[in-house]
């Protein structure tokens, strides 16, 4: 079975890069700069659905977002989440957050109507995120 991305986190987001294990995705909300990893593997809902042998990876991924998502944007705190509860496929938050954000010290879900990026932000942003997830 070939790995397909979820309806709604195509719709959501933008493509940054393939990663060995995960597809790194850009959600289309310039209020949070928040990168998403997909591992390409079918029929995975939970952490624990994650093959032995691929959890160093995933996890390796999650740090390397983490990193490449803070340095991109000089966040004072990154938060990292995997619900699940809107979109059954797995999949991670990795978000950037600012103590002047719009949702701080809260959660980013439900706060207000998303602001799609302007094409060039988008652009920038994603050209800079894939350089620091490909060196």
């Amino acid at each position: 079975m070939a790995f397909e991305l979820h309806e709604r986190l195509a719709a959501d987001t933008l493509l940054i890069a393939d990663l060995p294990l995960c597809r790194a995705l850009l959600m289309n909300d310039r209020r949070f700069p928040w990168v998403i990893l997909v591992p390409r593997r079918e029929g995975l809902r939970d952490f624990d659905d994650v093959a032995a042998a691929e959890k160093p990876d995933f996890h390796a991924e999650i740090d390397l977002a983490s990193a490449v998502l803070r340095e991109a944007t000089a966040a004072e705190k990154m938060n990292v989440a995997a619900l699940g509860n809107m979109v059954p496929q797995l999949h991670v938050h990795v978000i950037a957050r600012f103590s002047d954000d719009a949702a701080w010290p809260g959660p980013v879900w439900g706060v207000g109507t998303a602001a799609p990026y302007g094409q060039e932000e988008a652009r920038a942003l994603v050209e800079r995120l894939r350089l620091g997830f490909h060196g």
